[in-house]
């Protein structure tokens, strides 16, 4: 009887040390995957901050530094606009030249009240930049685009995008009604587009549209039109 009772006290001895054990090995355990995942949190969060920064610091070297322009003719407001519009800064889709016009304009994606303070916008709806059919860009009468005034037939446009240089040469200028929207219709050529309002210096909202087709010349002619600028 005796040796019996000793049997059981050792199984309960047993069994509450192994009980006990057990729950010190469960309290390490979620100490322990608590501790891991606190790290693991704070570890992808510290990779993200630096993707983060990486990309902020990527965007930041990719933003275009265009020299000022000359607004001798730009109106008091457009330029007050301008200098507002530049604070915010933002990587371009390309950069339009028109050596003839010393134009030079950034071309950003839409044509919302901000993009055109800044620049010149990409009109939603047309040909991406680079590929054939009509691209539009549109521009302010009385900032950027007032200078269009003055562009003639056969003058070369460039727009310098990160891969490439594209040439084009104007074909024709006209002057539309604003519900003419035919002049922004697709074309089975590369063809560029310019769109301001006009007369130039209308006091008030502009009634017409000034339009600027030019067609994209070729690879070799671009090369050639390049190189010829750069040895004069």
């Amino acid at each position: 009887m005796r040796a019996s009772m000793r049997r059981i006290r050792h199984i309960e001895i047993v069994a509450w040390t192994m009980g006990l054990v057990l729950l010190l090995m469960y309290g390490g355990i979620r100490a322990w995957s608590a501790h891991a995942g606190s790290e693991g949190v704070e570890a992808l969060r510290q990779a993200r901050a630096e993707q983060g920064d990486a990309e902020t610091s990527r965007s930041r070297e990719q933003v275009v530094d265009l020299p000022w322009p000359n607004t001798a003719t730009w109106s008091q407001k457009r330029l007050a606009a301008y200098q507002k519009g530049i604070r915010r800064r933002r990587v371009p889709e390309a950069v339009l030249r028109v050596p003839e016009l010393q134009l030079t304009v950034p071309v950003y994606d839409g044509t919302s009240e901000v993009n055109l303070n800044r620049g010149t916008g990409h009109i939603e709806g047309t040909a991406r930049i680079g590929v054939d059919g009509n691209l539009g860009v549109a521009g302010h009468r009385d900032g950027f685009f007032r200078s269009l005034k003055d562009i003639r037939v056969g003058a070369v446009l460039y727009l310098d995008t990160p891969s490439d240089t594209l040439a084009y040469r104007v074909v024709s200028t006209e002057i539309v009604d604003p519900a003419d929207v035919n002049v922004l219709a697709a074309t089975d050529t590369a063809t560029l587009t310019l769109v301001t309002c006009y007369p130039f210096y209308f006091v008030g909202p502009a009634p017409k549209r000034f339009i600027v087709r030019a067609q994209r010349l070729t690879t070799a002619q671009t090369s050639s039109r390049l190189a010829a600028a750069r040895n004069s």
